[in-house]
C-alpha cells in the first residue's frame, strides 16, 4: 500500500437492544462515511470499544468492514497490539494475514510505561510479524508515555513497513513540527487528536484518523482537501466551523457523544456502549446538537 493518506474514521461498533454487535448497521455505517467522503476506514480502534469486544465479535468486524473498503477500493486498518509483545505479535500476525486488512494500527504500549528502547524493540518485533504496513499510535494520554519524533523515524529508517503514525498528543508542539520537518514522504503522519487536523495538515501532515467526522464527514474531508489545494483560508474556515462539534463530542469519554449522534441520526439502531463506558449524559447530547444543528454551514 501507498502512503497512507487523507480522511480515515475509526468506526464505531453499533450494538442492537440485546447489546449484540449489529453488523448490518455496522455496514450502513461505513457505506455512509465512505459516501461523504471518507477515504479509508479504521476497525478496532479506541473508538470501537475494541477492549470489550470478544475475538469472535472482532472478527467478524474485520470481516464486515474488509468486505465493504474492498467493493469501494478504499484501505481498511485495524487496531491490534497491546502491552504483552509476544501476545501483541501472535495478534498481528493473525490480522495482517486477514483477508481485506491493508494495513494495522498499534499503540505504544500502555500501562507498562516502558523505555523508549523498549518500546522500539516491541514496534520492531511487530514489524517483522506484520504481512501489511504497521502504523504506530502515538497517545501519551492512554499509555502514559511520549516515544517521540526521534524515536519514529529511527524505528521507520530501521523497518519501513512501520508506514506512519497516528499522532494524537495533547498539543502540536517542537516534537510534533520536528518530525513533520524530518519524515520522509514513505512515513505519513496522520493527526489523531480532532482539534489539530487542521494544523498537522498544513505542516505537511498526511491526513487523519478522525472519530469525530462520523459527523460532518463531507465537512471534514473538505478541510483536508482545501489543504492539499492549498487554499488554506478555505481549510481554516472549515476548522474553525467544527471546533464546536469536536470539542462538544469528546466532552464525555469517547465513543459515547458521537454514538448518541448516529442513533439520533438513525444510523445505528441504540446509542449504547458496554461497560466500564456509560451512556452520553443529556447534556452532552444537547451540547453536541446545538453544535451541529440545524447544520455546521458549508
Amino acid at each position: 500500500m501507498s502512503t497512507i493518506t487523507g480522511l480515515h474514521i475509526p468506526l464505531v461498533t453499533p450494538f442492537d437492544a440485546a447489546g449484540r454487535v449489529d453488523l448490518a448497521a455496522l455496514e450502513r455505517l461505513a457505506h455512509h462515511c465512505l459516501g461523504n467522503g471518507a477515504d479509508g476506514l479504521v476497525a478496532l480502534g479506541t473508538t470501537a470499544e475494541a477492549p470489550t469486544l470478544s475475538a469472535a465479535e472482532q472478527d467478524a468486524i474485520v470481516d464486515c468492514c474488509a468486505a465493504v473498503c474492498t467493493a469501494r477500493g478504499v484501505p481498511l486498518t485495524v487496531g491490534a497490539g497491546g502491552n504483552d509483545t509476544a501476545a501483541a505479535v501472535r495478534e498481528v500476525e493473525r490480522r495482517s494475514a486477514q483477508s481485506g486488512v491493508d494495513a494495522l494500527l498499534s499503540v505504544v504500549p500502555p500501562y507498562s510505561r516502558p523505555s523508549t528502547a523498549g518500546v522500539v524493540a516491541h514496534f520492531e518485533r511487530l514489524a517483522a510479524a506484520s504481512a501489511v504496513p504497521l502504523l504506530v499510535y502515538e497517545v501519551p494520554l492512554r499509555t502514559g508515555i511520549r516515544l517521540g519524533s526521534a524515536a519514529l523515524l529511527e524505528l521507520h529508517a530501521a523497518a519501513p513497513t512501520i508506514a506512519g503514525v497516528k499522532l494524537a498528543v495533547a498539543a502540536f508542539d517542537d516534537d510534533a513540527l520536528e518530525l513533520l520537518a524530518a519524515a520522509p514522504p514513505s512515513f505519513a503522519v496522520l493527526a489523531g487528536e480532532d482539534q489539530q487536523i487542521f494544523s498537522i495538515a498544513a505542516a505537511g501532515g498526511s491526513g487523519a484518523i478522525a472519530a469525530a467526522a462520523h459527523c460532518e464527514t463531507a465537512r471534514f474531508a473538505a478541510l483536508l482537501s482545501a489543504v492539499e489545494r492549498g487554499e488554506l483560508a478555505s481549510a481554516r474556515a472549515h476548522a474553525w466551523a467544527l471546533r464546536p462539534l469536536v470539542r462538544a463530542l469528546f466532552a464525555e469519554p469517547n465513543p459515547a457523544v458521537i454514538k448518541a449522534m448516529l442513533h439520533a441520526e438513525g444510523l445505528i439502531p441504540t446509542a449504547d456502549v458496554r461497560l466500564p463506558l456509560t451512556r452520553a449524559s443529556r447534556v452532552a447530547v444537547e451540547a453536541a446538537t446545538t453544535a451541529l444543528a440545524p447544520h455546521i454551514p458549508a
